[in-house]
Order: C-alpha cells, then sequence, then structure tokens
C-alpha cells in the first residue's frame, strides 16, 4: 500500500457512477449517497490505475503519478498489455 499515491476524485466532473467504489478492493472509497469519496488513500496500491481506468468521465488523477498517463473511461496506456495491480493479470 502507499502514502505516496492515491486518488484524487474531481468532484466537479464526477458523474457519481460508483465505478470506482465497486472496483477498489482495497476499501479507499466510499459512498456518500451516490458519490464516492476517498477515505482510506493509504490503502490504494502505487502504481494503480484500476479506478482511474474504468472511470467514463476522467474524473480521478493521481497524487504521486509521475507517468503522464490520462485515463477516460478504458483508454490508458495498457492497451497492448502491462502489469495488473492487485494481483490480476493485465491492467487494473
Amino acid at each position: 500500500m502507499s502514502e505516496k499515491w492515491y486518488p484524487i476524485l474531481d468532484d466537479e466532473t464526477c458523474i457519481e457512477c460508483g465505478a470506482c467504489f465497486n472496483k477498489c478492493t482495497h476499501e479507499v472509497y466510499k459512498l456518500d449517497g451516490n458519490k464516492p469519496v476517498v477515505v482510506y488513500p493509504n490503502g490504494c496500491v502505487e502504481g494503480c490505475h484500476g479506478c482511474g481506468n474504468l472511470c467514463p468521465v476522467g474524473a480521478i488523477k493521481y497524487s504521486g503519478d509521475t507517468t503522464g498517463l490520462i485515463t477516460l473511461g478504458n483508454l490508458s496506456s495498457c492497451e497492448g498489455g502491462g502489469s495488473g495491480c492487485c494481483g490480476s493479470s493485465g491492467c487494473c
């Protein structure tokens, strides 16, 4: 788990679809009504873009991210393979 890598939600862009909350198995998020809120940033796995890859509007950025990766829905540098965090094959 990481203290320097965690998701930051853009409240103005977020459409409250819950994809990030449903994806993350590390309890980084909780729902406040339908709105996802980062409550346990240290639970995020360094380098994981799992929730950002699923966000249909690109409302998730990461503190500590120096990759320049822009995630929007399924568009990411993970195309063509990559190692997944969370023990998954492929990208998160």
